[in-house]
Parts: C-alpha cells; sequence; structure tokens
C-alpha cells in the first residue's frame, strides 16, 4: 500500500531532517500507524490520495469514544497534519485533508514552580549524601534551577560544555540546537571543584560533566530521583519533577522583569508561544498587590 511505503520515507524526515526528539519521533510513528490502522479496517483505502477529511474526523471520533484527552487528539493530529504536508510537498497527494479538520483545543496548563522561599530553603534542608554522591546530587539540583535546561540537556552535559572563562555553559538542546546560558560565578567555583575531585576518584572518567558514585554517567532516572527527593522538604506541589525546576527558573526570571524574548532564548524555546506560559505569575503578582493595597479592592 502506497501510504505504507510513506511512511518509512516521512520517519527519516522528521528524524533526519527535522530531528525530532527520540520522544516525539516515536510517538508520531504510534501514531501514524494507529491512524493506518484505522483507515485499513474501517474504509479498507488502498492509497493516501483516497483519504478525505471525514475519514479524520471518524478517526478523531473514534478516540473520543475511548476516552481520549484532548492533549492526546492535539498531538496525533499533529503526526497526521505533518505526514500530509510531507505528502503534498512530494506530489504523492494533490490535497491536504486535514486543513478541513479543526484540532481539539487542548486547556491550557499553568506550569507548576517553586517560590522563591522555597527555593531558598533547598540548601537549608537539603540532606545530601556524604562526600561525591552528595556533590553530584548538590550540582544537579543547582544546574537545573540556575540555567532552567530540561532534564535530558543536564544528562547530556559534557565537561567541555563548561566554559570557565566566559561564565557560561554551552547546551544543546531540542533537535541539536546550541544555546548559551550565563551562570554565577559561584556555580563555577563548585563544577571546578567537582571535576576536579571526579579526576581524583576515576582516573578515566569519560567526558560527561556529572557522573554516579562509581563512576558511571548520570542518567534520566536518577536526575528524576534525585530532584523528586529533595523537592519533597520543601514543597506540597504533586508535580516535583526536573521540569518543575525549570518552570522555577523562567517563572522567577519574569517575576524580576525578564524580557519575554531573553527568556525564551535561555530556555531555548523555538516560538514566543511556549515562553508566554510563563507571563501568568506577574499577572497573579500584580493581583495580589493590588489585593494588599488598593482601598477599593
Amino acid at each position: 500500500m502506497l501510504t505504507e511505503a510513506a511512511i518509512p520515507e516521512f520517519l527519516r524526515y522528521i528524524r533526519f531532517e527535522k530531528r525530532m526528539s527520540e520522544h516525539t519521533f516515536t510517538a508520531y510513528r504510534n501514531d501514524l500507524n494507529q491512524f493506518l490502522h484505522f483507515l485499513d479496517t474501517q474504509f479498507g483505502l488502498a492509497e493516501v490520495g483516497q483519504i478525505r477529511h471525514i475519514h479524520i474526523r471518524s478517526w478523531l471520533a473514534q478516540l473520543k469514544e475511548e476516552d481520549k484527552g484532548e492533549r492526546t487528539l492535539q498531538r496525533k493530529m499533529s503526526a497526521v497534519k505533518s505526514f500530509f504536508k510531507y505528502l503534498l510537498r512530494l506530489g504523492l497527494v494533490d490535497q491536504n485533508p486535514t486543513r478541513q479538520v479543526s484540532t481539539p483545543k487542548a486547556p491550557k496548563r499553568l506550569p507548576s514552580f517553586l517560590e522563591e522561599q522555597q527555593t531558598s530553603l533547598i540548601d537549608e534542608v537539603a540532606q545530601y549524601p556524604e562526600g561525591f554522591e552528595g556533590d553530584t546530587e548538590r550540582l544537579i539540583i543547582e544546574l537545573l534551577y540556575q540555567t532552567g535546561m530540561r532534564r535530558a540537556e543536564l544528562v547530556g552535559l559534557k565537561e567541555s560544555d563548561i566554559e570557565f572563562a566566559r561564565q557560561q555553559v554551552r547546551v544543546l538542546g531540542k533537535r541539536n540546537k546550541e544555546r548559551l546560558i550565563p551562570v554565577s560565578e559561584t556555580l563555577l567555583i563548585d563544577l571546578q571543584q567537582y571535576m576536579a575531585e571526579k579526576r581524583k576518584l576515576f582516573n578515566q572518567a569519560g567526558p560527561a560533566l556529572l557522573c554516579l558514585k562509581d563512576g558511571k554517567p548520570v542518567y534520566p532516572q536518577y536526575v528524576y530521583r534525585v530532584v523528586r527527593k529533595h523537592l519533597q522538604s520543601v514543597t506540597t506541589l504533586n508535580k516535583k519533577s526536573p521540569h518543575v525546576l525549570r518552570h522555577t527558573f523562567a517563572t522567577q526570571l519574569s517575576n524580576k522583569g525578564a524580557e519575554l524574548n531573553a527568556i525564551k532564548e535561555l530556555l531555548g524555546h523555538s516560538s514566543l508561544a511556549a515562553t508566554q506560559i510563563y507571563t501568568h505569575s506577574n499577572i497573579e503578582r500584580l493581583k495580589e498587590v493590588y489585593r494588599k493595597s488598593h482601598p477599593k479592592s
């Protein structure tokens, strides 16, 4: 079937040309395979050119009957839309049926973040293990909070990414997009001491910046466990993931008056729309000031 032949080429395109993350790539692949299976079992379509908007709407209707959430439907439609744009560009179809299908709007979720006093408490109440293991845990917390980088970006950090002379960290983000994040002099001193200690303990340590107590690089689940353990002592938020520290970094910058474009660059967002969620904190802060200060409030 032509549709099946087109999918591997499309997947290669989004993987190597669009440079989608592993997570998004896997989701798109599964979504498209599910879409094709539905078309085959329900309509027996043989070619992509036969797909019309009514077929896509039928698929969405079935997903809704299965109680799929709006965010899930939105992602699945995004995969199908990208697929048809690719087919149209190659001339494999003469129309894009997704243009006649409205994508369900997902409700806006405000990010979970720590208040400023809570972040100040982390160092006071944190119980880090003794020695190198404790140093690693403390640096995980500090790097995430002071730079706003993603967990995958932290795990991928190399010693060579720390530019001491320029007081910045080089981060490789989504789609291999590189950005530079300034860091404090105190953090740089801690990093320098950590790297020196690592060389004493492990003669043949690899290029990875952060290591476990056996010298192996840290991994995503380890970072998650470390963050969750230390956030439990300062917050009652349901979410206690590394992303909470990223949200905290951005929210506190916004509260201090940082420009949205600057926050966008520091976070490595591809568009300003993704960064605009952090304006909520300024609005809430202004509301609080109004309630406390205005005589008619």
